[in-house]
């Protein structure tokens, strides 16, 4: 037990800092970006949401690096099916959403056209330098596509509400510093998680993609949880599920890049027959529950469609058990 004593140490203490630090990150990056006079809606939109996605793109980072291609990919898929099943699930059983916006229902769609072409740069089961090349630039074609749309649709509810979520002003000084420390701390937490997480999936006979896919998503998505259900108390709606989405098509767009930029690798086939079809069932589901079936009506990701997304998630979650148990055995 003493030996598995420091990795679980080592995990608990780095998610602490991770969290911490992603929103010392976004408080200092954003208020750096005021003082150069950057567009508050292209702040909240890129900051804000690279600030969400921060302990994703880090431990995927400092993973790779180490050559731990499997718990990048799995942190990236492992974070879009909790974020969808267990926080956008949990959100909805207590506070039922009502969704408005029209740029929200125009990017689901666009994140299940961006889970297709991942899915097709990966049916080599190699996550190559060229594969990360496209889907980094295919992030900066979404965040210009996502400001554009936000600008030009002046009457829609959800950038307004980003706006409003925009962190606290602080001086020039204090941003500079805080973005430092955020940085800084983002990097040595991501470390100590890695390492944590490595060493856990040693010692259980585990691989290090379904320590990504559970552990280590379940942790860098708690960020995501605070802002949904911060938002879901506020009646900012849009801005609950805008969360999720945007976070997800970061992380298949930001996060999924970097192993393939840092060090490109072969992955196990599971991601493609057992991840990948889940996390885009739930997508898809996500979508299909926030249509408005009726003419006049808003959609509602209600506490039934909450419980299912939910239930999804625990037998997704029972799945993995199962397939691990057959491995090690």
């Amino acid at each position: 037990m003493i030996t598995l004593l420091y990795p679980t140490l080592a995990i608990l203490i780095g998610f602490a800092l991770l969290i911490w630090s992603a929103d010392k990150f976004v408080l200092g990056a954003s208020n750096t970006a005021r003082s150069f006079s950057i567009s508050p809606l292209i702040v909240g939109v890129v900051i804000v949401g690279l600030g969400t996605s921060a302990p994703e793109m880090l431990v995927s980072s400092m993973a790779a690096l180490d050559g731990n291609t499997g718990l990048s990919i799995g942190n990236a898929i492992g974070s879009n099916i909790t974020n969808v099943g267990l926080m956008l699930g949990l959100t909805a059983l207590f506070y039922p959403l009502h969704i408005h916006s029209k740029l929200l229902k125009r990017e689901m769609p666009a994140l299940l056209v961006i889970m297709a072409i991942s899915y097709f740069l990966l049916l080599d089961q190699y996550l190559s330098f060229i594969d990360g090349l496209i889907l980094l630039l295919m992030m900066f074609a979404m965040l210009g596509f996502t400001i554009w749309e936000a600008k030009n649709n002046g009457g829609d509810t959800l950038p307004q509400e980003i706006l409003d979520e925009l962190p606290e002003e602080i001086s020039k000084g204090a941003a500079l510093k805080w973005l430092i420390i955020g940085i800084i701390v983002l990097i040595a937490s991501s470390r100590l998680l890695v390492w944590g997480a490595v060493e856990v999936a040693e010692y259980f006979k585990v691989s290090d993609l379904v320590i990504g896919l559970t552990v280590v998503a379940i942790g860098t998505s708690l960020p995501e949880l605070a802002t949904t259900i911060a938002a879901a108390r506020k009646k900012e709606f849009d801005l609950a599920v805008g969360n999720i989405v945007g976070s997800n098509i970061f992380n298949i767009l930001a996060v999924m890049s970097l192993p393939g930029l840092i060090h490109a690798s072969s992955f196990e086939a599971s991601v493609l027959t057992r991840d990948y079809p889940v996390m885009f069932g739930l997508s898809l589901a996500l979508l299909l529950f926030s249509i408005a079936w009726k003419k006049g009506k808003v959609g509602i990701l209600g506490r039934v469609e909450g419980a299912l997304l939910l239930i999804a998630y625990i037998a997704y979650m029972f799945w993995l058990y199962k397939d691990t148990i057959a491995t090690t055995l």
